[in-house]
């Protein structure tokens, strides 16, 4: 199987900041991750390989910075990966993402060979839309499934994947090539290795393309070609901290203070006395 899975490299939503007039987010200078949600989708795209063999292909449609998020995901095991970047793509919403993360796939299959698969996590920390994974499956007119929590080969050129809902578990066969959204924390992310990082530096299995390379028209890409509009930011959250109430010395100060204002409420009090006695 060759499957691609695409990846967000997003800003620290503890930085988060916005440009008042375009209400797009500022990422320079604003620390960045890779999508925490996404790491579930490039878990299952590995799983999917190691088991029916093939190659995986991380995608992203980013600033050159995302180099140090398709770095991350390869080291842990994906086999490529394609960095498209261009100040034409910057203030880009979901549907103008989407627009060129299809052509991203279609120049795959063009360049590299025929894609079985495209996987997806459920949604981004930076905006929730969980729109992305419907709407590249919909420029590609291929089948989509969402919420996924496993997938196998039911037989040649089908998938099985098992979704789960709030109150129900279903299973669906999904005709190749196909789209899926890995549901948020359905599996645990394996770690980065050493070895493969080290690959990744020797290697540098990575693809950049602009948009000298795909070709796509300015008006549909970028802020051109997004019909979201922020009239206005009206104002930007601040977290509220609460004062310090006391500073410990150490680890045992701090228990010894806890203890004696726990012992202030009554309830607690008789709690922590019982304990004391080892009535528990």
């Amino acid at each position: 199987m060759r499957i691609v899975v695409g990846i967000k490299w997003v800003p620290n939503t503890q930085a988060v900041r916005f440009d008042p007039k375009t209400g797009t987010l500022i990422r320079e200078g604003v620390p960045s991750v890779v999508n925490p949600h996404d790491l579930p989708a490039v878990e299952l795209a590995l799983q999917l390989r190691d088991r029916y063999g093939g190659e995986v292909i991380a995608i992203t449609m980013a600033p050159p910075s995302a180099m140090k998020g398709l770095e991350h995901v390869l080291g842990m095991g994906i086999d490529r990966a394609v960095l498209i970047t261009d100040r034409a793509f910057a203030g880009a919403d979901t549907l103008a993402t989407s627009y060129v993360l299809a052509e991203g796939i279609k120049k795959i299959e063009k360049d590299i060979g025929k894609v079985d698969l495209a996987v997806f996590g459920q949604e981004t920390i930076d905006s929730s839309t969980a729109h992305i994974g419907a709407q590249v499956a919909s420029w590609l007119d291929w089948p989509y499934i969402y919420y996924v929590h496993k997938a196998e080969l039911a037989r040649e050129g089908v998938l099985l994947v098992e979704r789960r809902l709030e109150d129900r578990v279903e299973w669906y066969e999904i005709e190749l090539p196909g789209v899926i959204s890995v549901a948020m924390k359905a599996l645990k992310p394996r770690p980065v290795s050493l070895i493969r990082k080290i690959r990744v530096k020797q290697e540098n299995p990575v693809i950049v393309w602009t948009n000298k390379e795909l070709g796509l028209d300015t008006r549909c890409i970028g802020l051109k070609g997004s019909p979201t509009i922020v009239s206005k930011v009206t104002f930007t959250p601040e977290v509220p901290r609460k004062k310090v109430v006391y500073k410990p010395r150490d680890g045992l100060d701090a228990a010894v203070w806890l203890l004696e204002q726990l012992a202030k409420d009554e309830k607690a009090g008789k709690v922590i006395e019982r304990a004391v006695r080892g009535e528990f």
